[in-house]
């Protein structure tokens, strides 16, 4: 018989769940950093497996040392990293006068005259034109030291992030067999052999994607080289990384990248004609940004990412595009990973589903 006091202890019974699920969340939106450490530190964790069974297996170093060894070399391409970017910051720094508002605002008006010169060339009225979009009025560069000393802060937390995913990653490749035997015994005996086949699954794929993933901004970095030096814009080393980077966001980053890439060159010319030299030079180069994208949608990527996580191109599209609708960009990012850890669990726990086996059937 239901009584008012068992009424009376449900309602507190639910009050207290969801207090303690608010407060869980709480506390997981206050550690995101870390969390975002964690995710970051499994993903290089991924990766770096490979790198350290080579070690032991081909050059017979022991666990301890092979670690070291991976660990190492991502080491070496953060600093890497770290001194292709300096001579852009410097280069892009002094053609902007970063800490003069003044002469950013003089060298914006003087590209946007030339830009007016080009259009009245060719029978447009550019004052209209301007006057509507009222550019003149929005040209406020004052936020420039602000953006700054932002820029600044970002980079001593970026710091701080390298330092503690490093450690993390350390830990996660020294003590890997650990971790495993001791998410074992979390595991409930009944859906163990399910859950490690899946894990053992998982890992494979999400290697052999993330690996993929390095090839592929490897080419795409390779491509946009070549484009960038052809047409003998500066800085072009750092600039189709920076691109080839901004490939890890589905179908928007390389739209991204092109302007980028167009910006960038036009802000290393500067100094010369705009209808003769800047303008035909980042028109090129947008050209030839959207061959390598052109070649990188329907060749590179879908055989990459198609043959890592045994998904056909189409259907990878189409989940990309459906996440990224729901999700936004953080969404596109993650739609490949996410959906084949669910393909997993999903051909594990439920075999006989009819779509799930068409789903599955290449895993």
């Amino acid at each position: 018989m239901v009584t008012s006091k068992t009424i009376a202890l449900g309602i507190a019974k639910g009050v207290g769940i969801l207090v303690l699920a608010a407060l869980a969340l709480y506390f997981l939106y206050q550690i995101q950093a870390v969390l975002i450490y964690l995710v970051v530190a499994f993903i290089l964790t991924l990766i770096g497996n490979p790198i350290l069974d080579f070690f032991k297996r081909r050059l017979k170093f022991n666990h301890l040392a092979a670690t070291i060894a991976t660990l190492s070399i991502f080491l070496m391409m953060i600093f890497g990293l770290l001194l292709m970017f300096v001579p852009l910051i410097a280069d892009q720094g002094n053609n902007l006068s970063l800490l003069n508002t003044a002469e950013i605002e003089k060298n914006s008006l003087e590209l946007i005259e030339k830009i007016g010169l080009f259009l009245e060339s060719h029978n447009i009225d550019s004052k209209a034109l301007f006057k509507e979009a009222d550019l003149s009025s929005k040209l406020n560069f004052n936020f420039i030291p602000n953006l700054f000393n932002a820029v600044i802060g970002t980079i001593s937390s970026f710091g701080i992030g390298v330092v503690s995913v490093l450690f993390i990653t350390f830990f996660f490749l020294k003590d890997r067999v650990a971790f495993i035997v001791s998410a074992k015994q979390l595991i409930p005996d009944a859906q163990e052999e399910k859950i490690l086949n899946s894990f053992d699954k998982i890992y494979t794929l999400l290697s052999r994607y993330f690996i993929g993933l390095l090839i592929q901004l490897s080419i795409v970095f390779v491509l946009y080289l070549i484009v960038l030096l052809i047409f003998g814009v500066q800085n072009a080393l750092v600039i189709a990384f920076l691109c080839a980077i901004l490939n890890i966001v589905p179908y928007i980053g390389p739209l991204i990248a092109s302007v980028v890439a167009a910006i960038l060159t036009m802000l290393g010319n500067l100094g010369s004609d705009f209808q003769t030299q800047m303008l035909p030079m980042t028109i090129y180069v947008m050209i030839g940004f959207w061959i390598v994208q052109l070649i990188d949608n329907n060749v590179t990527s879908p055989v990459i990412f198609s043959k890592s996580v045994s998904s056909h191109p189409l259907e990878i599209f189409l989940i990309v595009l459906i996440v990224g609708y729901l999700f936004g960009i953080i969404g596109m990012i993650i739609a490949i990973p996410l959906y084949t850890i669910l393909k997993v669990f999903g051909k594990e726990f439920y075999p006989e589903n009819k779509i799930i086996q068409l789903l599955t059937k290449d895993i």
